[in-house]
């Protein structure tokens, strides 16, 4: 690794002064993270929206692109919200004209919650380049490269998925 000129300051260097590359790993994978989370409050400042309207919409516009209908209480399942919280999401991203809801193709009494050809537009165009950014970067790893990384990640969220000996559920 380069020098950063940090050698002998940082807690992620040894008291010779050599890089300890674990946690330059650890710290590279927080940077990693702050990053995303400076580009997601980014995102949903400029879509004028909260954290659970956009898990929501991201969610929805999945589900919509791999053919699957969504019900609130699958909505309610995905964000372990209540069924009243739910309601109160769904208002407000139909007040927004980010989701319709449309009556249930088999059940009556049901209602499926459908993203907006406009919601989908503005997501693509808040976060296309920045998808494409990222893309690039994956793309440009050697098979044996993505291996390591995929693995690492892998292992990194198992460790993070296991308190007090038992491994948690994560969606």
């Amino acid at each position: 690794m380069a020098s950063t000129g940090n050698e002998g300051s940082g807690y992620w260097y040894g008291p010779d002064g050599q890089l300890d590359y674990s946690a330059a790993v650890l710290k590279a994978l927080r940077d990693y993270r702050a990053a995303e989370t400076d580009i997601r409050r980014s995102t949903r400042d400029s879509m004028g929206m909260g954290e659970t309207d956009i898990l929501a919409l991201r969610y929805l516009l999945r589900a919509q692109a791999s053919g699957k209908q969504v019900v609130p209480r699958d909505l309610s399942k995905f964000l372990n919200i209540t069924s009243a919280s739910t309601t109160s999401l769904i208002d407000r991203l139909v007040a927004s004209g980010h989701v319709r809801r449309e009556a249930h193709p088999s059940d009556r009494r049901s209602v499926v919650v459908v993203p907006t050809v406009e919601s989908d537009n503005e997501v693509r165009e808040t976060l296309g380049a920045m998808h494409r950014r990222m893309m690039a970067v994956a793309e440009g790893l050697t098979a044996g490269e993505a291996r390591v990384v995929v693995d690492f990640l892998q292992r990194m969220t198992e460790a993070l998925n296991v308190r007090d000996g038992e491994e948690l559920k994560v969606h």
